[in-house]
């Protein structure tokens, strides 16, 4: 009777262990489970155009799709069937909404209300302050999503219908897959090029560019803008947190340095912005800087980009955009963290100030942390793949920091990787989405609080 009764329990505490656990934990185990659920599906004959898609191209781009990165390793438009096709544009839309906060979603909507588990859960993948705003939080996302890309959907098809002269059907299913992966920061096209066949067209590139970054500034941002439009029109004043300033204005920084500098460095190369008018290699070059915010749109050849290019590019791919948004990369907010340390230790300030406000030792270190564990993890699997290949190290190097903010851009070696280095880069979408910190934090046993102080010693830096 003792050994029937034992197994159930077993099981019973097995099932609470797995609710119980760390959210962040939770957050790993929902991706990773949806990329297999994907990856079964674009398995099937129906998924494909022609037979059935192996398992490490199935993964590849479910992990691509969930991980709202872009890389791929098949023609999206030409190699999987309408059917797959939808299933891409699903896995993206998870991806990029948060698996858990579509989970919370769905249960505030069926029961009005969450539970602290729930909460938690939603608040480690949303980023929010408080328990008290994940109701706010997860009302906003569903409505910002979908406010931005039926406007922007709507604007692409437009343009599709009238100029190009597509069916409305195809007008309007183009714009809406585009704007759904613009948004989400994906970068999956239906086009063999891309975008590159719209280079000069501004009704597409601007459009995508801004879905691109309002999607890439992080759901808080964006919620605290709309919750402060009211209160700016009556009192005059913007009452924006630190966050939200640091996240704009350095994200405007490095849109506007990463222009300047694409339009510099590619102005004379024929096969990218040489034969452009002086216009459209404005535009190319403000796309191009748009893109490196983790979207991996390309509206001119990135293969065919000098090194400096590329290497400025890598800096932008590495950095991403803001938190808790659609973005990768160690997040602009990281970044500005580490120039306002960097500045007030070249100042000899004994504490980090920026904007009016002083920034917590623990900021600093997380910062540091996020920023060392990524520069750690490019190195690693670059010296991984190169192992595996004879591709040239430019190249490889743009394709691991690529995946590794999930961007999407690539200078066409995705396909040519073999199948340890696919595997490589599969991973680095992988902890590239979820953040190092958050996949550090779900891999730890338990938490531990260290109740002593040890003593101080400086030792000799530099």
């Amino acid at each position: 009777m003792a050994g029937r009764l034992a197994l159930p329990r077993a099981l019973a505490r097995a099932r609470m262990s797995l609710f119980t656990a760390h959210p962040a934990r939770t957050v790993v185990l929902a991706f990773a489970a949806v990329i297999a659920l994907g990856t079964v599906v674009l398995m099937l004959p129906v998924s494909a155009e022609h037979g059935s898609a192996d398992v490490l191209t199935a993964l590849f781009t479910a992990t691509s799709a969930v991980c709202v990165t872009g890389l791929v390793v098949v023609d999206t438009g030409g190699y999987w069937s309408g059917f797959g096709e939808h299933v891409i544009l699903a896995l993206i839309q998870v991806g990029g909404f948060g698996i858990m906060t579509m989970a919370s979603l769905l249960a505030l909507l069926v029961s009005g209300r969450l539970r602290l588990r729930m909460q938690l859960t939603a608040a480690a993948e949303t980023k929010s302050l408080g328990i008290g705003d994940v109701r706010r939080v997860l009302l906003g996302v569903a409505g910002t999503t979908l406010i931005v890309e039926l406007a922007t959907a709507a604007v692409l098809a437009l343009r599709l219908r009238f100029g190009y002269d597509l069916s409305l059907g195809d007008a309007v299913y183009l714009g809406y897959f585009h704007a759904v992966s613009a948004f989400n920061n994906a970068g999956f096209g239906l086009h063999a090029d891309n975008l590159v066949g719209y280079v000069d067209d501004p009704w597409i590139m601007l459009p995508v560019a801004l879905a691109v970054i309002l999607g890439g500034l992080g759901f808080p941002v964006l919620l605290e803008l709309l919750r402060h439009r009211q209160r700016q029109r009556t009192t005059g004043r913007r009452n924006w947190t630190l966050h939200t300033r640091l996240t704009l204005i350095t994200t405007a920084a490095l849109l506007l340095v990463g222009t300047v500098l694409t339009c510099l460095l590619e102005w004379t190369n024929d096969d990218t912005l040489g034969l452009l008018d002086w216009p459209e290699k404005l535009l190319a070059g403000f796309f191009h800087s748009a893109m490196t915010r983790t979207a991996g749109f390309n509206s001119v050849d990135v293969g065919a980009m000098h090194a400096s290019t590329l290497l400025m590019t890598c800096m932008l791919m590495f950095v991403g955009g803001g938190s808790a948004g659609t973005a990768g990369g160690i997040k602009v907010g990281t970044f500005a963290v580490l120039a306002v340390a960097i500045i007030a230790e070249v100042r000899g300030e004994p504490t980090s100030g920026v904007l009016g406000r002083r920034l917590a030792p623990h900021v600093l270190r997380q910062a540091l942390t996020v920023a060392l564990l990524g520069v750690g993890l490019v190195m690693t699997a670059t010296l991984a793949v190169l192992s595996t290949t004879t591709l040239p190290f430019e190249s490889v190097l743009f394709e691991v920091v690529s995946a590794f903010g999930t961007v999407g851009l690539s200078t066409g070696i995705t396909a040519d990787l073999p199948a340890a280095s696919q595997l490589i880069v599969i991973a680095l979408m992988f902890i590239g989405r979820l953040g190092p910190v958050t996949l550090v934090s779900a891999l730890a046993l338990r938490e531990r609080t260290r109740r002593y102080e040890l003593p101080e010693e400086r030792p000799v830096i530099g």
